[in-house]
């Protein structure tokens, strides 16, 4: 079973122009038994890499396996954290970083009951 981080290397952006092909690049290594991704080149996201990242995720899970992210970029956390799918992407997230599910502006995310006038 592969264990290489190489499959998403080649991936420099992570948009609306490439997430179908990020998309199916990503379930074929799934399929292959491959169980971490490495995101370290991606320099251009946008909302639909929040997307591809949590198919990936369920793939994984469907497939019996745990994936593993690395390396994701500071605009990719802070995207999850803006959407608020941080904590349902960082079981995925390598542990060095799994406690950055803070809020885009640094506060740890809130529930919506959180969220009530004074």
């Amino acid at each position: 079973m592969p264990d290489s981080l190489d499959t998403l290397q080649s991936l420099t952006s992570l948009t609306v122009h490439n997430a179908t092909v990020a998309l199916e690049q990503g379930l074929d290594a799934i399929r292959s038994g491959q169980t971490k991704f490495d995101l370290r080149n991606i320099k251009a996201v946008d909302s639909a890499a929040v997307s591809v990242m949590l198919t990936w995720q369920r793939a994984a899970q469907d497939a019996g396996g745990v994936l593993e992210l690395n390396n994701l970029p500071n605009n990719l956390k802070n995207l999850t954290k803006l959407y608020g799918v941080c904590s349902l992407v960082s079981s995925t997230l390598s542990a060095d970083s799994a406690d950055d599910c803070g809020s885009a502006d640094g506060h740890a995310e809130r529930s919506p009951s959180d969220l009530h006038h004074h």
